[in-house]
């Protein structure tokens, strides 16, 4: 992560310049000298201008500005403390005070400057998302939390933001599960807990043996054997998998997730009779749910049902950006097989353009996604 987010030269009104032409051309140079990268330049310039006029917020705060970028933090935080007392709402000043007071490991110093920035100015991100590094450095993940959700709101889709609201919660989580663990250590929640971080681990045996042991504990939970037969899909073990959706549909009959799954699980083992009549279901009890409609379709197809096939298809089409991406493509593509293989060859080009123009948008955006990873690294290692 850049040490500097938002490096920005706080100018000065132009009655100012007036009064000392020599002040002027200090501050001009030293933001031109920012600007330019040349930080010892920067240093040297802002603080002659200092020294002109001692009472400017703002050349102090450049001139931290500076000596942050050089690392400099124990010199850049007296210039940061002089801005914020010369212009308590100076926007920014709290921030960057907060950022060295964080990168000498003063803590709770960096956490009072960061709350007072995000108090100054609500719609920084920025501020908000080191305030929950510097809580987070201080042990305090469920405030780090808090801070770095309320950041990701602001600022979505932000690469570091996301980061550390990520570690946040992992520790928050973290913190849940030893806690629980000392409460009861033979509780079945925690050898549930240890089955989901081995999933998240890819470590799925051990994952399958600790939701066996929670089962053994707790053998009538609804969502247990639901969760051990995700597991057995995971690793392909199509077989299992379709006998723990089925007892937890015994446990829950009206886990309309599961039943889904079983669905799904049942054309991928060659049923698709099955998968139509389960499918039936899950759409009389949530007509849009997910792609039940998409996977209707396949099955359909497979037994040579290609009116019905067309018609779940075409609702699946009818979603639009409500359906699944892929589901949305795949859809379109079947439909043109099953319009060829029925005569309709407009209908068929026309389901055929629609999924070609659906493949180019996602193989843009994967394209983009590639280039701004290639940047985001780029810029770190700079």
């Amino acid at each position: 992560m850049a040490l500097l987010t938002a490096l920005t030269v706080l100018a000065l009104p132009a009655d100012l310049f007036a009064q000392d032409p020599s002040f002027e051309k200090s501050f001009n140079e030293g933001a031109r000298a920012m600007h330019a990268g040349d930080w010892n330049a920067a240093v040297a310039s802002f603080t002659l201008a200092a020294k002109l006029s001692p009472d400017s917020a703002e050349v102090h705060f450049n001139l931290g500005l500076a000596q942050l970028q050089q690392r400099h933090l124990r010199d850049a935080i007296p210039e940061f403390n002089r801005a914020v007392a010369l212009s308590p709402k100076l926007k920014g000043a709290h921030l960057f005070l907060g950022i060295a007071r964080y990168r000498v490991n003063d803590y709770p110093a960096a956490i009072a400057a960061l709350r007072r920035e995000s108090q100054i100015d609500s719609s920084n991100a920025q501020a908000l998302m080191w305030l929950g590094v510097a809580q987070l450095a201080a042990g305090d993940a469920q405030a780090a939390v808090t801070s770095l959700d309320k950041a990701d709101q602001l600022s979505p889709g932000d690469v570091d933001i996301l980061y550390h609201r990520g570690r946040a919660h992992m520790l928050v989580s973290k913190e849940s599960y030893e806690e629980m663990y000392k409460a009861d250590p033979n509780s079945w929640r925690v050898h549930q807990a240890l089955a989901q971080s081995f999933v998240e681990a890819d470590r799925l045996e051990d994952a399958v043996h600790e939701c066996q042991n929670a089962l053994d504990l707790r053998p009538l939970e609804p969502g247990l054997h639901e969760e051990l037969a995700d597991i057995f899909w995971q690793q392909n073990q199509l077989e299992k998998a379709e006998s723990e959706f089925q007892d937890e549909l015994k446990i829950d009959p009206e886990s309309i997730s599961s039943l889904y799954k079983l669905a799904v699980v049942s054309l991928e083992r060659s049923k698709p009779a099955v998968t139509v009549s389960l499918l039936s279901q899950v759409l009389r009890q949530s007509p849009h749910y997910r792609d039940a409609h998409y996977q209707k379709g396949r099955a359909e197809a497979q037994l040579g049902l290609v009116n019905d096939a067309i018609d779940d298809f075409k609702a699946e089409v009818a979603k639009g950006e409500r359906a699944d991406g892929d589901s949305l493509r795949q859809s379109y593509y079947q439909l043109a097989q099953l319009y060829r293989r029925s005569q309709h060859p407009e209908e068929s080009k026309a389901a055929l353009d629609a999924f070609l123009r659906l493949k180019q948008q996602e193989d843009a955006a994967q394209a983009q996604k590639l280039q701004d990873k290639i940047k985001r690294s780029s810029s770190v290692s700079q």
